[in-house]
């Protein structure tokens, strides 16, 4: 499940929602981003992300497609945020559900790599020297290449009936 909104979210409900009612699920991995206060050595008072509905949406929808072919997934979610967001504000939740906790782990990481370099958001920074806006770093695509390298996962099979 996608949802890019300008709302905050409520991560406890967030991840009862998703995961009602759903018995083969045991475990959860969540990941939540919040805007910092301060961007390499510059103090930040704000962040304002923008993005093109249309095209945000295909793309989060083709990540969190790849992640369940990778994984076994019993149930997905990305909330990102878009507008003027302040130090400590919540930008981005990702819920990935599986009946282990490896899968939920991986597919978590894999998720928040690929939105940090695919996902079609622009970021713009604010601080008392004014504002710009924010560059692809080398440090994220490094991240996502290490997925990019994995054809093939073995599927390890499990005895246990929880983890």
């Amino acid at each position: 499940m996608i949802r890019v909104q300008r709302e905050d979210f409520d991560i406890g409900a967030e991840i009862a929602a998703l995961t009602a009612g759903k018995r083969a699920i045991g475990g959860v991995c969540t990941f939540v981003g919040l805007v910092r206060e301060i961007a390499g050595d510059r103090a930040i008072s704000a962040m304002t992300l923008e993005h093109y509905p249309a095209m945000t949406a295909k793309e989060l929808e083709r990540i969190e497609a790849e992640a369940r072919t990778r994984w076994p997934l019993e149930a997905t979610l990305i909330v990102h945020r878009y507008g003027r967001l302040e130090p400590g504000d919540r930008i981005v939740l990702v819920i990935a559900a599986s009946a282990h906790r490896e899968a939920a782990f991986e597919a978590c990481h894999f998720l928040i790599d690929f939105l940090k370099t695919k996902a079609p958001f622009w970021k713009r920074e604010e601080g008392s020297e004014g504002g710009t806006w924010v560059d692809a770093r080398a440090a994220d695509d490094t991240a996502t290449r290490r997925w990019t390298r994995k054809t093939e996962r073995p599927q390890r099979k499990r005895r246990h009936a929880a983890e």
